[in-house]
């Protein structure tokens, strides 16, 4: 009962999760679009320094700018379905089970996931990316990117910590411990039984 209660809310928190990235992925998104619109009329607007700023560009590759072209689109297509499956199946594994931290991992994946889906089914296939990282005094410029972007990058990061030392291994064994476990009520009762024959032993 607590087990499966603490369960269901550690869900709940992945779920709330991923309303959390996908509303602050596109009401980030919407602000840009309003304020800096059209693409790449504006010059790089600094947030941090130099080295992380605004700069508003149409993306119709994949994270970061990948797979911008024509055939690079069907390949992000298959990967993309490729991914969200692999994702549902490992979070399923864990519907009734799992750590809070894999349910938050999960979340941003699936949050970021959506986030970008949403833009490309809005902006007829482009995602809006905005955050610039540079260090001017290397002439080192990394691909602009967006909030889902950087929930994704992190989530995976994250995941594969976890996985590279047993974390999700060990989440499932403690689930199949459980599964394999005697109900403690179905226990006492045999222990009862067990007793009374006992007594009917000794009597006799």
């Amino acid at each position: 009962m607590v087990i499966a209660k603490r369960a269901r809310i550690y869900d709940a928190l992945a779920l709330l999760t991923v309303i959390i990235v996908v509303g602050f992925d596109q009401w980030t998104k919407a602000l840009v679009v309003e304020n800096f619109s059209p693409a790449e009329s504006k010059p790089f607007v600094p947030l941090i320094g130099h080295y992380l700023g605004i700069l508003y560009i149409q993306n119709r590759g994949a994270a970061f700018g990948m797979l911008a072209n024509s055939e690079g689109n069907i390949l992000l297509a298959a990967l993309m379905i490729v991914a969200i499956g692999v994702v549902l199946y490992l979070y399923f594994r864990m519907l009734n089970s799992g750590t809070l931290a894999y349910k938050l991992i999960f979340g941003l994946i699936i949050g970021g996931a959506l986030g970008n889906l949403i833009d490309r089914a809005h902006n007829g296939g482009y995602v809006v990316d905005f955050l610039s990282f540079r260090i001017p005094e290397i002439n080192y410029y990394f691909a602009i990117f967006n909030i889902a972007d950087a929930c994704i990058s992190v989530g995976v990061f994250l995941l594969f910590v976890f996985v590279l030392f047993g974390g999700f291994r060990h989440g499932e064994d403690n689930r199949k411990e459980r599964e394999a476990s005697p109900h403690p009520l179905s226990s006492s009762g045999q222990k009862s039984g067990a007793l009374r024959t006992t007594e009917q032993d000794v009597q006799s």
